[in-house]
């Protein structure tokens, strides 16, 4: 008989940087990005939507680029730095783009607003929208079921008009 403690993966430890804070973490290597923010660092903000890359539930930032999460695997993140919803506010003020999606009220049941928000960011960083044809566009791989797109739009819209 096998002994088992042969099929028990290697941990693997990996330094993330994580709105701001170096986090240390040991895990599996297959564990998602997603499943290390929300699991093992309790920052459940970015949502698991689909799980396959299509809905953009889980869009957060490495590096400052957008990325969905659960297609990510941690460990191949090792050294970056990651920004989730809950490291977009400063000193207790609103992103201005968290501002602006409760300005235009481009949130109904609110699952995908934390991957809307942080992929609007990344579009921002990148300077590639000059309108809102563009922005739809560029935030193609943001799903809202509920249908705020117009709203949503409306939000980056003034977001970008203020950066």
């Amino acid at each position: 008989m096998a002994d088992l403690t042969d099929q028990i993966p290697e941990r693997i430890a990996i330094s993330l940087v994580v709105n701001g804070v170096r986090r240390t973490l040991e895990v599996v290597p297959w564990t998602t990005l997603l499943d290390a923010l929300r699991d093992r660092l309790q920052l459940t903000g970015t949502k698991k939507g689909c799980d396959h890359g299509q809905c953009g539930a889980c869009t957060v930032l490495v590096d400052g680029r957008r990325v969905n999460s659960c297609l990510t695997l941690a460990v191949m993140k090792d050294g970056a730095e990651i920004t989730t919803i809950e490291g977009l506010a400063k000193d207790g003020t609103l992103h201005p783009l968290q501002q602006a999606f409760v300005d235009h009220d481009a949130f109904q049941c609110g699952y995908c607003t934390p991957g809307q928000i942080c992929s609007a960011a990344g579009l921002l960083a990148e300077g590639r929208a000059r309108d809102a044809d563009e922005i739809r566009e560029l935030m193609s791989g943001n799903l809202c079921r509920c249908g705020a797109y117009p709203n949503i739009v409306a939000a980056i819209e003034q977001a970008m008009s203020r950066s």
